[in-house]
């Protein structure tokens, strides 16, 4: 689950990110209205935490905006007016999907978000088939020669990301960019490590090829 945090305090999106981090979200985060807007345009997230109180833009000149997208993210509003008459105005006015009031406890914020994810969920992919390894996004289930394989989320991630490329080398910054988020460096080694057990786990050292200078493949 890919997730935006647009909070400018600081202390409390950097707890709120590496909090969701923990729980195997991958998490962006901006400081003011017109970087979380642009981020919006330019990265496919399922949830937006947002904070009323930005700065340049506004939380809710964000939620406006962001709500016209073609395939809009669902926005909880995080803001310490938590009235009422503010919440009515957050999801009927603004357009979000939800309203989470300042101080709040985290793992209720973890079940909104996860219940925001599931609200914006897509159609049932089908699963990947790809030699003798198969592929069920729909369970998260992997599978070779009919044996379940148990894969961390970050391995299955990046599995799927080869298996959907069909054979296609697919570059270290795309892997970067879709299985993990814009906090890691890009110098890191996190990728080539998780392909090394991925390769273990499936059983052969081959069937993951390295091209130089193009990224990562799937053999056969």
């Amino acid at each position: 689950m890919r997730v935006l945090v647009a909070e400018d305090h600081h202390l409390l999106a950097r707890n709120i990110a590496t909090g969701l981090r923990r729980q195997s979200m991958a998490v962006d985060v901006a400081a003011s209205g017109d970087e979380a807007e642009r981020m919006c345009r330019h990265t496919a997230y399922e949830v937006v935490i947002l904070d009323r109180d930005l700065p340049v833009l506004t939380g809710d000149e964000v939620c406006r905006r962001v709500r016209r997208l073609p395939d809009p993210p669902r926005v909880l509003l995080l803001t310490a007016a938590g009235e009422l008459g503010d919440r009515v105005y957050g999801l009927e006015r603004l357009g979000a999907d939800d309203y989470l009031a300042k101080p709040f406890d985290f793992a209720e914020l973890v079940a909104r978000v996860r219940a925001l994810s599931r609200r914006a969920a897509r159609p049932t992919p089908p699963p990947l088939r790809h030699d003798r390894i198969v592929l069920d996004p729909a369970r998260h289930e992997v599978t070779v020669d009919g044996s379940r394989t148990a894969l961390t989320p970050k391995e299955f991630a990046v599995l799927r990301a080869l298996m959907e490329a069909g054979g296609e080398a697919v570059a270290h910054r795309d892997l970067v960019r879709a299985v993990w988020d814009e906090h890691l460096d890009p110098r890191t080694t996190a990728v080539r490590a998780t392909v090394s057990r991925l390769r273990g786990k499936l059983g052969d050292r081959v069937v993951i090829a390295a091209d130089t200078g193009r990224g990562y493949r799937l053999c056969g």
